[in-house]
């Protein structure tokens, strides 16, 4: 009789005489099961650091658009001169502002001298309006200078805010010298360079200057162009979106659509569940990989084993015998391989949550899972050598 623990022996026996391909056999199930755990737990940690930034960010602001040309063609722009104010007493706002781009002739270039060509590499530089509040709600980094702020907009000052894209276009390296840019044959003083910006990155590329000075420069805002930024408290976006049309123009708040941000839980999971498939594919092709190496060795120790598997046929084991003690061998190593696996994949992830000062996730449920898995695998990769086993006949060999 063929006990439990003589199968346990005789499976130890068989790794342990010759430990160095055991463990190269194992490497396979322990990267492929490794690779398992730490691409699901840094998964489940990026996806709370996703969380986390569209909270901060995406979840905090809200845009409003100026629909009212569509409502009424003869309707002028929607925003009131007092925009910002009206929405900045709504409780929740941070800061508001309104913006447009600036439509200019075909003529009119964006130049660092009174005379000479435009920007170098640029034909067209982007003129943006702005009151002061669009740019405190975009989250400006600024490398030199200030903003231009309320006073300077309704003195209708000729200042300008610049992207560090646009300075270096134009040569514009210091604010020490009071550089001016010229729209056209109008200067504008730079009172400031913006070097990075949390929302709106494209004024990185364009000049900002006042709404005011703008709109008696080169009129108001033409059809729909006008759109207001909105910095909101966390939690608070999406009543501002639903406040922010009738406190703008409670006579007209068709004439405005807010657009609330998009629900960062829904956003979050997407995202997830693409990493999660993109890297549960990568681990699937590491234990398949893992699989195929223990399978080929366990083959190659059926063949080089033959005269011991004859010696214990003719002593009077049977072929499920043979089979067993094959399958305990292969499935033992996958296992270990598993628990090896497990370990290091829980240490990558804390490692590089640790390093990117993130907060560890890892479920209970992968962690338990994956030595099964390892041990599923090594039996898997051991059905055919041990079916190869226990079909050798013992006096072919004997004669061996």
């Amino acid at each position: 009789m063929f006990s439990f623990g003589d199968l346990l022996g005789e499976s130890l026996a068989g790794m342990l005489q010759r430990p160095a391909r055991s463990a190269l056999t194992a490497l396979g199930t322990v990267l492929g099961v490794g690779t398992f755990v730490a691409i699901l737990g840094l998964t489940a940690t990026a996806s709370s650091q996703i969380d986390a930034r569209f909270n901060s960010l995406t979840a905090t602001e809200v845009s409003v658009e100026d629909k009212a040309s569509q409502q009424d063609e003869f309707a002028g722009p929607a925003f009131p001169p007092d925009a910002d104010e009206r929405v900045g007493a709504l409780n929740g706002v941070r800061s508001a502002g309104v913006y447009w781009p600036v439509r200019l002739d075909a003529s009119v270039t964006v130049r660092s001298a009174p005379v000479g060509r435009a920007a170098a590499g640029d034909g067209r530089t982007e003129v943006v309006a702005a009151s002061p509040g669009v740019l405190e709600a975009a989250g400006p980094t600024l490398s030199q200078g200030r903003l231009y702020d309320e006073l300077m907009s309704d003195d209708e000052a000729y200042v300008a805010v610049i992207g560090s894209g646009v300075a270096s276009r134009l040569g514009i390296t210091t604010l020490e010298t009071r550089p001016a840019v010229f729209i056209g044959d109008q200067p504008f003083t730079v009172t400031g360079i913006v070097e990075n910006t949390e929302r709106k990155a494209d004024l990185l590329l364009s000049v900002v200057v006042p709404r005011t000075t703008a709109e008696r420069v080169w009129g108001p805002p033409e059809g729909s162009s006008a759109v207001m930024l909105i910095s909101t408290e966390l939690g608070a976006a999406r009543q501002v979106a639903r406040l922010a049309p009738t406190a703008l123009r409670p006579d007209h708040p068709e004439y405005l659509k807010a657009v609330p941000p998009p629900d960062p839980r829904t956003l979050r999971s997407g995202v997830s569940g693409d990493l999660s498939q993109l890297f549960l594919l990568l681990a699937g092709i590491c234990l398949v990989i893992g699989a195929v190496g223990i399978a080929n060795t366990t083959l190659v120790s059926v063949l080089e084993r033959t005269g011991e598997i004859g010696l214990r046929r003719a002593l009077g084991a049977r072929a499920g015998h043979i089979t067993r003690q094959f399958l305990a061998e292969s499935g033992a190593l996958g296992a270990l391989g598993g628990l090896i696996g497990t370990s290091l994949g829980v240490v990558t992830v804390v490692g590089v949550a640790l390093a990117r000062d993130w907060t560890p996730v890892v479920h209970p449920a992968t962690a338990a899972a994956a030595p099964a898995i390892g041990l599923v695998t090594g039996l898997l990769a051991g059905l055919y050598p041990a079916w190869r086993a226990s079909r050798v006949q013992p006096a072919e060999a004997l004669r061996r």
